[in-house]
């Protein structure tokens, strides 16, 4: 299978760990992951401080690599929320409860251009302790970990 994931990934949380397994899972050991990681202009727009580029993919390289994937991986420069999926030749989009609207307009967009429907498949958020959804925004003020604990 082919598969898409995007997003900025960072930092990269337990929320964001489960997505990127799930796209690999899916994907299966002979298919193959396209992430699509948000530039350093469209992460801007983040009301959180964010990485660079670089280190984010060093980040999603070394969670790979731990996890001995064997899919074979890309990641692409995203610099707007649709990327490569407008136009590409893949069966399935994994998103976040978050991000779901967008991967239906994804999917209206591409029949608008006689693309075929992607399947969609959503994750949903991973809660912290407090039951709450972990979120990039909740660790950099300070609430919880990349984990969801809660910082005391």
């Amino acid at each position: 299978m082919k598969v898409m994931v995007g997003g900025t990934f960072d930092p990269l949380h337990a929320g964001h760990r489960k997505l990127l397994a799930r796209s690999f899972e899916l994907a299966g050991p002979d298919g193959e992951v396209t992430i699509g990681l948000t530039t350093d202009e469209f992460a801007g727009a983040k009301v959180h401080p964010v990485h660079n580029f670089e280190k984010r993919l060093e980040n999603i390289t070394s969670f790979i690599r731990e996890h001995g994937y064997t899919a074979a991986w890309k990641v692409e420069p995203l610099v707007d929320r649709y990327g490569s999926a407008l136009d590409a030749d893949f069966d399935i989009l994994v998103v976040s409860e978050e991000t779901f609207p967008v991967a239906v307009e994804i999917n209206e967009r591409r029949r608008e251009r006689g693309k075929r429907k992607v399947d969609l498949h959503e994750i949903s958020c991973v809660l912290a302790e407090d039951g709450r959804r972990i979120s990039s925004t909740r660790i950099c003020r300070g609430e919880i970990d990349r984990h969801g604990r809660l910082i005391r």
